[in-house]
């Protein structure tokens, strides 16, 4: 590696998605954010990835593609059920965006 080579650096979007260039970011962070969620109430609840099946109405290498991060074969719609079988309220709320295209973002309370 040379001395004073120059390391090039680009400032994200906050949406790391986007920044790879995946379809329909906004989803895909929405649908990263729920499943992070999932796996902390079943880390912390101590479930086993059956005993979470059980209580998602999934089986076991379901859960366990979600505890790894894999939310892709779900819609964000089936991970909000998760959340409400997990004891969870989710609460979606819609208002006027201030651009001419909104966009989808989550908050954990």
């Amino acid at each position: 590696m040379r001395k004073n080579s120059r390391i090039r650096v680009k400032e994200g979007s906050g949406n790391v998605f986007r920044d790879l260039g995946f379809p329909n970011p906004e989803r895909e962070q929405v649908k990263a954010r729920l499943t992070l969620q999932i796996y902390r109430l079943i880390k912390d609840r101590g479930l086993t990835q059956a005993a979470a099946g059980e209580i998602l109405g999934i089986q076991q290498p379901h859960v366990s593609g979600l505890m790894r991060g894999q939310s892709g074969n779900f819609s964000v719609e089936r991970l909000m059920d998760f959340l409400t079988a997990l004891g969870q309220d989710v609460e979606i709320t819609v208002r006027p965006a201030g651009r001419r295209h909104g966009e989808l973002s989550l908050i954990l309370a």
